[in-house]
């Protein structure tokens, strides 16, 4: 959720509060980078896995991905040695850098006969409708959009009848992420597909968060999954245009593909040495000393369609429920990270609560300066003093934040002459020192009525220790601003920007 999108018009932007990541237009080399490494055909998932076997029947093997190269990389390397499924689901995919080497990795594992599905709400397709028909012409890849009805295939009038007619049904979005491979490994938490979530864009990224699971607790997800694939929610994208194009018939339609996602000119040398030692990562991850075995781990998912509707926009869901019976049996501490913070009087009261028996919470959410939706944080601007009130303690994540070098940007942006803007988008929580929440979930009105989230709890005190590690750099003064009754940074930013967020006053806080 980048800039504010040109491809859908004000009104759904306002609605959905998102936006799309451009696309980026790069020549072609002749040097073909994928020629030069050698897929090693000993290695399979099912090999990798050997001696996990055991532990996967009653446990669940734990991996926080915190930055977005190694996140990216996890996902290149299941996509590589992927034998049988790989299910994708995300709210945003693009085609831009990152979303079309992805697909190249796709389309190969699906010539190598892995059955691909994928599915993805339809407000956030930032690619023409041909080029996901394409890509589903591969008869070993199938996609699904859910909710359509105002992007793929529909022009401007068509989408302002859509918001007109069912009002509820268009703010209803598919929020959940999951990349699930052979049924045995999942990838879940905040990432989308785009440049932005990967570390990858040369002038805004986002610090963000996702967690790989192995072993017991997959099966929750893969289930998931499934309910929402086979929900009458989630369309054939054939069954979205008129056009009849035998995709099927025209060869070599994956070639120009191929070419960009093998062109060295279009990775970062440090990405391409990354790639080259693909067959090891898997390996690497588990011998990291940061892979632990968790007993419990819970995966938490909202039903498609999410609720009844009989509670006009409201109505809660799943995810919603868990996350408050969470906050009610906290302890002494709760950390959050979350990039809109959108309070009601029940949240309020719930945070409220807490600090009464002695709760200590903090929460880090992005400052004006940082971040990517100033209507959801005009309208946490309005409730930001009610919040302090009830004795939270509110950070505010930094655009120039110092960690930024070191965590989120890798190696990747040594050799730009300018440093990206970094907005916060990781949505966890870590509970008493001993559960951390990894998930989809923003804690605004949207997250907790009107779009479908999940999350996985996580009870393992090495996981929190260790997600709380990275917490504490960011509560830091170098890496945020701490938020008082007497002080907020909305003043580091330019007057037009201020303007424009208080403009943003008039939206009601439900669809944010």
């Amino acid at each position: 959720m980048k800039f504010l999108s040109i491809k859908i018009n004000y009104l759904l932007l306002v609605l959905i509060i998102a936006s799309c990541s451009p696309k980026k237009q790069q020549g072609f080399s002749d040097t073909d980078f994928c020629s030069k490494i050698h897929r090693n055909d000993s290695i399979s998932l099912t090999s990798e896995l050997l001696g996990l076997t055991d532990s996967m029947k009653t446990k669940t093997g734990v991996y926080v991905l915190e930055d977005g190269a190694g996140s990216m990389v996890a996902r290149a390397w299941l996509s590589e040695y992927a034998e049988k499924t790989m299910d994708i689901q995300y709210f945003i995919f693009s085609l831009d850098n990152v979303g079309l080497i992805a697909c190249d990795y796709i389309v190969r594992a699906a010539d190598r006969g892995v059955k691909v599905r994928i599915l993805v709400d339809d407000i956030m397709v930032d690619a023409d409708i041909e080029d996901i028909l394409t890509l589903d012409s591969h008869e070993n890849i199938s996609i699904k959009i859910y909710n359509p009805g105002v992007n793929l295939g529909k022009n401007i009038f068509s989408k302002i009848k859509a918001v007109a007619s069912d009002f509820r049904s268009v703010n209803q979005r598919m929020h959940n992420k999951a990349f699930i491979v052979d049924g045995k490994v999942v990838i879940t938490g905040g990432r989308n597909m785009a440049d932005e979530y990967f570390d990858y864009d040369h002038e805004y990224n986002f610090r963000d968060r996702d967690v790989l699971l192995i072993g017991k607790s997959v099966n929750d997800v893969s289930t998931t999954f499934n309910k929402f694939w086979t929900n009458s929610l989630s369309t054939p994208v054939r069954q979205l245009s008129d056009k009849v194009i035998e995709y099927e018939k025209v060869k070599h339609r994956f070639k120009r593909l191929h070419e960009y996602a093998c062109n060295p000119e279009n990775f970062w040398p440090q990405i391409r040495t990354r790639i080259e030692q693909l067959p090891l990562a898997f390996q690497q991850l588990v011998d990291s000393g940061e892979f632990i075995w968790v007993e419990k781990v819970d995966f938490v998912s909202d039903e498609p369609g999410k609720n009844d509707g009989t509670q006009g926009l409201g109505g809660g869901g799943a995810s919603t429920d868990a996350l408050i019976s969470l906050l009610r049996a906290a302890k002494y501490s709760i950390d959050i990270q979350t990039p809109y913070l959108v309070t009601t009087e029940l949240s309020q009261h719930i945070f409220k609560q807490a600090v009464d028996r002695g709760v200590r919470i903090r929460i880090l959410t992005n400052s004006l300066a940082a971040t990517d939706n100033v209507e959801a944080f005009s309208a946490y601007q309005s409730s930001r003093k009610k919040l302090l009130q009830t004795g939270v303690e509110i950070y505010e994540f930094r655009p120039d934040a110092a960690e930024r070098a070191q965590i989120m940007t890798d190696e990747l942006h040594e050799t730009l002459d300018h440093m990206p803007i970094f907005g916060l988008h990781a949505k966890s929580m870590v509970i008493d020192d001993e559960i951390t929440v990894i998930g989809t979930f923003n804690l605004d009105p949207r997250s907790a009525n009107l779009n479908t989230e999940c999350i996985a709890i996580i009870h393992s005190e090495k996981i929190a220790k260790g997600v709380a590690e990275g917490m504490e750099i960011e509560f830091q003064p170098e890496n945020s601003w701490q938020t008082t009754l007497d002080f907020n940074p909305d003043s580091k930013v330019s007057k037009i920007k201020r303007v424009k967020t208080w403009t943003r006053k008039v939206l009601p806080k439900d669809i944010l």
